[in-house]
């Protein structure tokens, strides 16, 4: 698997370089720059706490070989698994992290904090486990602001991204408070954080098959939105329908609405994580690999101009 993830990656590095070679050179932050990248494992967004919240707050480090720029944009990526399954190793995350890091940004993939339960089966319980790893993601944002100098990242140009439950984390953490968020969960007011009335202040959201619980959030911020989703989704739809989420196309439609900056890509005939037909057990197909690295270009181009550059 890891062979075909690489010979995908390096397609469409020697495509996108075709390409620029007829058209002109390649754009950093919109193109792939650079040919390898640096991965440093197992660094913490929490240094100092207990062995299992260390396990939990764990990340990865992706930065373009041989670069030498300063304040340099971040991404923090997350993965999905409903709030249950899941760590920063997961090949989504893996290859987004490895081709943001080509185009010139600074990429980490984060562990945060799984549910001892089962969400996907209990409403209440996932909104709770929404609720910490939303916890989780203000902490990570707080640390790399905190230390950009080591990281050579700016600390105005920090996006949030993630695929399905990572999707969730990244809009929540900047669109909603923790008032909010608390509330919808039916947390005490006793529980730590809960009376923060401030979103997250990040420079993006990238958001893959996610969905946020309140439309009304929207007005929170006006942080640029990207969000892609597949048009056969029916683990996260692409509409409030009798659950609590509102998918890609809501998000989309609200965001206009409220003249936030966005973009919404839809692959039509498509499922969850972009599969054919979705299935969490089974390795993911090269096709499927195939539209991530898509819905990566997409993103790169979108956030080139509403993120990065604006």
């Amino acid at each position: 698997m890891f062979k075909q993830q690489l010979l995908a990656t390096l397609l469409l590095f020697a495509t996108t370089a075709a390409l620029k070679a007829q058209n002109g050179a390649p754009v950093r932050y919109k193109d792939l720059v650079f040919p390898n990248v640096e991965k440093t494992a197992d660094l913490s967004y929490g240094p100092g706490e207990t062995k299992d919240e260390k396990k939990a707050h764990l990340f990865d480090l992706y930065q373009p070989k041989g670069d030498k720029a300063t304040a340099r944009p971040l991404i923090i990526w997350m993965h999905g698994g409903g709030f249950k399954y899941g760590s920063k190793n997961a090949k989504g995350v893996e290859i987004w992290s490895e081709t943001f890091a080509q185009r010139g940004y600074v990429c980490v993939s984060i562990n945060y904090t799984l549910s001892k339960h089962y969400p996907f089966l209990h409403v209440d319980e996932f909104l709770r486990s929404s609720y910490y790893a939303v916890q989780d993601a203000r902490q990570a944002v707080a640390f790399f602001k905190k230390n950009y100098k080591e990281y050579n990242i700016d600390p105005d140009k920090i996006i949030l991204g993630g695929n399905s439950a990572g999707g969730m984390i990244a809009l929540q953490t900047a669109y909603s408070s923790n008032v909010e968020l608390a509330k919808l969960a039916a947390l005490p007011d006793s529980v730590a954080f809960s009376k923060q009335t401030e979103v997250t202040k990040v420079a993006g959201v990238i958001s893959y098959w996610g969905a946020i619980y309140n439309l009304d959030w929207l007005k929170n911020a006006r942080v640029p939105i990207v969000c892609v989703h597949g048009s056969e989704d029916r683990l996260v739809p692409l509409t409030h329908k009798d659950n609590p989420l509102y998918g890609s196309l809501s998000i989309h439609q609200k965001a206009d609405e409220l003249k936030i900056p966005n973009s919404f890509k839809l692959f039509k005939g498509y499922s969850h994580e972009l599969q054919s037909h979705f299935n969490p057990i089974f390795g993911v197909s090269k096709k499927t690999k195939g539209r991530w690295l898509e819905a990566g270009q997409y993103t790169a181009d979108f956030l080139y101009t509403a993120a990065i550059n604006k």
